[in-house]
């Protein structure tokens, strides 16, 4: 008894030649639907599904492949004479190699003007329901489900006359890691149809990127995944035009560097430093901005990461050159720009669409034995409902500051404190046990530029020993979120030293 394969796909990459592959080493061919008719079309000699469950396809081919003639020769354990005998007796024969790709269910609801009704009827029920059936019984039934393994199917064939087990089970695994990222994607597209928030269980899935070298340490090992709905404004989805791989450290300094400079509608450069910023500039121009960024703190900047929301250009170009950078990430880069920075060898240079307004997913920490989410902290200023406590009002060009250092504490590790004056950073206090800590190590490294500078905290003060801090160097205004029950505390502190202090209502801990 001659071998069969059944073959329908959506896919039709490569498809011919792989079952004429197939019918070289002696296999016949069941097919269906667009498959069948590509196939006969190129001259092959293959089966309608219809000729062996002896049924029509029906109801617009939704049912084609439910049938026991189908899936009983998938499922037939060869090893069992009971199996055996019921096919036997039943007529069932046996099949041997499934080739399925599924409906385009991502693709579809990929479209910008997707009905509900055309996400559902992309749904395929019989393609996973026969990949899970031969990969249940992988190993008699050998299963493929991505065009890349044709060859290796063909190959194995020529050399052995048939397919190992070792391939059949490497095969099967694929299969249910395939059909498991499908119904993930149905399931989360259903959960936000219906405005679900707190699902019993909650399944994600991520499309491999690159295995990197290693991970934060060489020790460890390290993957990169991406989301499977292309988010083109991201790091996962940047165009590299020139550089090394990037490493697991890079992706995440990179992540942070494209989140705050998304913040800024004038030109503005951001470096970052171990997924803090450590220099944040903005100005008329990009030039400017990146002058500032610079002067923030010139030494930190060394073998950062850059990011900008304009284009790069020569002039830009040539002040980067001159320093040792890990990345630079930009909506694009002048010609002559790119000259100029390709004569780097390892200088990464990235691409981002920064126009594109992101969809942010929900924001997944792993701890031990489980999973935290939460919303992504993607609120403003302009959501914020501010207040002025002290006595004094800020100036118009205090507001410019409280305004920079507000957009960039956001994103520095807590507890934290930002200088900023002057369209620019100029000290960053990060990741403290207490605030007033924070405060110094950012007064500190402002020194004397903190004189007529604005105070950024991410959290209310639980002490006014902060604003102390802040009077006796010099800062003239504060923002923050406030709700301490020593509030009075701190405004009194500052209405002493003639500090105007904003309160935004919302604080932005980042842990």
């Amino acid at each position: 008894m001659k071998k069969r394969a059944l073959v329908s796909v959506s896919d039709k990459q490569g498809i011919i030649e792989f079952v004429s592959g197939l019918i070289k080493h002696d296999f016949e061919v069941i097919s269906t639907g667009g498959t069948y008719n590509l196939l006969k079309d190129a001259g092959l000699n293959v089966i309608g599904i219809s000729e062996v469950t002896n049924f029509p396809e029906i109801m617009d081919g939704r049912v084609k492949t439910l049938h026991p003639s189908i899936h009983g020769g998938l499922l037939g354990v060869r090893s069992n004479e009971e199996h055996m005998r019921q096919m036997n007796e039943l007529g069932i024969q046996p099949i041997d190699l499934v080739c399925v790709n599924l409906y385009p269910f991502k693709e579809t609801i990929m479209k910008p003007d997707v009905t509900f009704e055309d996400a559902i009827e992309n749904i395929d029920i019989g393609g996973p329901t026969m990949l899970r059936s031969a990969a249940k019984n992988h190993e008699f039934v050998s299963v493929v489900v991505d065009p890349t393994d044709y060859e290796v199917i063909l190959a194995e064939l020529a050399e052995n006359n048939t397919v190992s087990i070792d391939t059949n089970r490497r095969l099967a695994a694929k299969v249910f890691r395939h059909t498991a990222a499908y119904d993930s994607l149905i399931s989360n597209y259903l959960t936000e149809q219906v405005g679900e928030e707190n699902p019993e269980s909650y399944t994600v899935t991520y499309e491999l990127k690159q295995s990197l070298r290693y991970g934060e340490n060489p020790h460890q090992k390290a993957t990169f995944y991406r989301a499977p709905m292309p988010t083109v404004s991201s790091i996962a989805y940047a165009e590299q035009l020139h550089g090394k791989e990037l490493s697991y450290n890079n992706i995440n300094d990179a992540n942070e560097a494209l989140n705050i400079v998304r913040e800024f509608s004038n030109p503005a450069v951001v470096a970052v430093k171990h997924m803090n910023p450590c220099g944040v500039g903005e100005g008329t121009t990009i030039e400017e901005a990146y002058d500032r960024a610079y002067t923030a703190d010139p030494v930190s900047i060394f073998g950062g990461i850059i990011a900008t929301n304009r284009e790069v250009d020569a002039a830009t170009a040539k002040k980067m050159h001159e320093l040792f950078l890990e990345i630079i990430i930009a909506p694009s880069f002048s010609e002559e720009a790119l000259e100029i920075l390709t004569s780097k060898k390892n200088l990464r240079l990235l691409t981002v669409d920064l126009e594109t307004k992101p969809t942010f997913a929900p924001k997944l920490t792993t701890v031990h034995g489980g999973l935290l989410r939460q919303d992504m902290d993607t609120f403003g200023l302009d959501d914020a409902t501010i207040t002025v406590p002290t006595k004094r009002q800020p100036t118009e060009e205090e507001w410019e500051n409280l305004k920079l250092g507000w957009k960039v504490v956001k994103h520095v590790k807590s507890n934290a404190i930002v200088l900023a004056k002057d369209h620019m950073t100029i000290g960053v206090g990060a990741g403290q046990m207490n605030r007033v800590g924070a405060a110094k190590i950012a007064i500190e490294q402002a020194g004397e530029k903190s004189n007529g500078a604005a105070l950024a905290s991410d959290a209310f003060f639980p002490m006014n020993d902060t604003v102390e801090a802040a009077a006796k160097a010099g800062i003239t205004a504060i923002i923050q979120p406030g709700g301490s029950i020593k509030d009075e505390d701190s405004i009194k502190k500052a209405d002493e030293y003639g500090i105007a202090m904003v309160f935004t209502g919302v604080r932005h801990f980042k842990h």
